[in-house]
C-alpha cells in the first residue's frame, strides 16, 4: 500500500480514467482533482459546494454528486465533514467536461445533500441524497434516478437513514446502498432502467432488502462492487473495507491503518487486471494505492 497523493482536502469519489489518471473530489476545497500515476495533482474543475462522489458518464463527462457543502471540523487531529455550512445553497448533480473544466449543473431543485452515484449501462444515473442535519433535526435520505442529459429526474426510494454509497451488481440487476450511521447495506431488484422493486417506502430501509450490518460500532461510507459481485464498503471508526458477498456474508475485512486515519471513505479499481485498488483516506487527506487486491474490481459502465 502506498500514499499516491497527500494534502487533499477530504478526498472522496475516486474515478480511474482510461489513461490511468485518477480523479478525486475534494469536498472541503470544492474541486474535482486529477492525480497522475506519479502523484502529481492538478485541478480538473472548480465545482463549488461540496463535491462528494464522481463517475464517468456515457458522453465522456464526469458526473458529480455535490452535497452543497459540509462543515469542516477536527477530532483528535483528524478532519471530518458534517452539518450545514454558512454558505449552503442546496445540493446538485453536476457534469464536468474534462477538456476545459467547465461545469454544468443538471439538477438542483429539491436536492439536499447528494452523496454518491453510479451510472448504469443505459446512461442513467442512480444517486443517493443523504440529506442535511443541523445537529437537532435531520432529513430522511432518498434515492434518485436521473438522465445524464438533464432531461428527467425521479425519486425512487425515500425514508432512509443517511444513504451514502451506491453501486450496481455486475449484471445491473441489483442496486446496493450503504447507510452511514446504521452501518447497514440494502439492495433492490432493478426491474427496468430507473425502476426498483419496493422503492418509495416511508420505512427506514427505503423499501430495500437487508444485506448486511456490522457487529461493532462502525460508520459505513461509500462502496464499490468487485468483479465477483461482492460489495466492498469503506468504513470509518473501524477503518477499512468490508467485502460482503451478494448473499450477505462477510467474505473478508481489509484493515487499512494509515496514520491511524479513522476516515476510510471510498474504493475503486484500475490497472490492466483491475487488481489495483484506489482508496480515499479522507481524514488525513490521502489517496491510497493498493496493489494485488484480493479480487479484481468491476469495470464500470462507460469507464473505457
Amino acid at each position: 500500500m502506498t500514499k499516491l497523493a497527500d494534502g487533499l482536502l477530504f478526498p472522496e469519489g475516486p474515478t480511474v480514467l482510461p489513461d490511468g489518471d485518477v480523479l478525486v473530489v475534494e469536498l472541503h476545497r470544492g474541486t474535482l482533482t486529477r492525480v497522475k500515476p506519479d502523484g502529481t495533482k492538478t485541478i480538473a474543475a472548480e465545482t463549488g459546494g461540496g463535491p462528494n462522489g464522481s463517475a464517468l458518464g456515457p458522453d465522456g463527462r464526469v458526473y458529480i454528486a455535490n452535497s452543497g457543502g459540509l462543515r469542516r471540523f477536527e477530532v483528535g487531529g483528524f478532519v471530518f465533514a458534517g452539518g450545514i455550512p454558512d454558505d449552503y445553497k442546496g445540493g446538485s448533480l453536476q457534469a464536468v467536461d474534462l477538456t476545459d473544466g467547465s461545469v454544468e449543473t443538471l439538477y438542483s431543485d429539491g436536492l439536499r445533500g447528494p452523496n454518491d452515484l453510479v451510472v448504469d449501462a443505459h446512461g442513467g444515473i442512480y444517486f443517493t441524497d443523504y440529506g442535511k442535519s443541523d445537529g437537532v433535526t435531520g432529513d430522511k435520505g432518498r434515492l434518485f434516478y436521473a438522465k445524464a442529459d438533464g432531461s428527467s429526474i425521479e425519486m425512487i426510494a425515500a425514508g432512509m437513514e443517511g444513504p451514502n454509497g451506491i453501486g450496481l451488481s455486475p449484471d445491473g440487476t441489483r442496486l446496493y446502498v450503504s447507510e452511514t450511521y446504521t452501518a447497514r447495506v440494502w439492495w433492490w431488484d432493478v426491474t427496468a432502467p430507473g425502476k426498483i422493486q419496493g422503492g418509495k417506502s416511508l420505512g427506514g430501509s427505503g423499501g430495500g432488502n437487508f444485506l448486511y450490518t456490522v457487529p461493532d460500532y462502525t460508520n459505513f461510507d461509500s462502496l464499490g462492487v468487485d468483479g465477483h459481485g461482492n460489495v466492498c464498503v469503506a468504513s470509518m471508526v473501524h477503518a477499512g473495507i468490508s467485502i460482503i458477498s451478494p448473499k450477505g456474508d462477510l467474505v473478508r475485512f481489509v484493515d487499512i491503518n494509515v496514520d491511524n486515519d479513522p476516515g476510510i471513505t471510498n474504493i475503486t479499481w484500475g490497472g490492466p487486471d483491475m487488481r489495483t485498488a484506489y482508496v480515499t483516506a479522507s481524514s488525513t487527506g490521502h489517496l491510497l494505492k493498493i496493489e494485488n487486491w484480493p479480487r479484481p474490481g468491476l469495470v464500470l459502465n462507460h469507464a473505457t
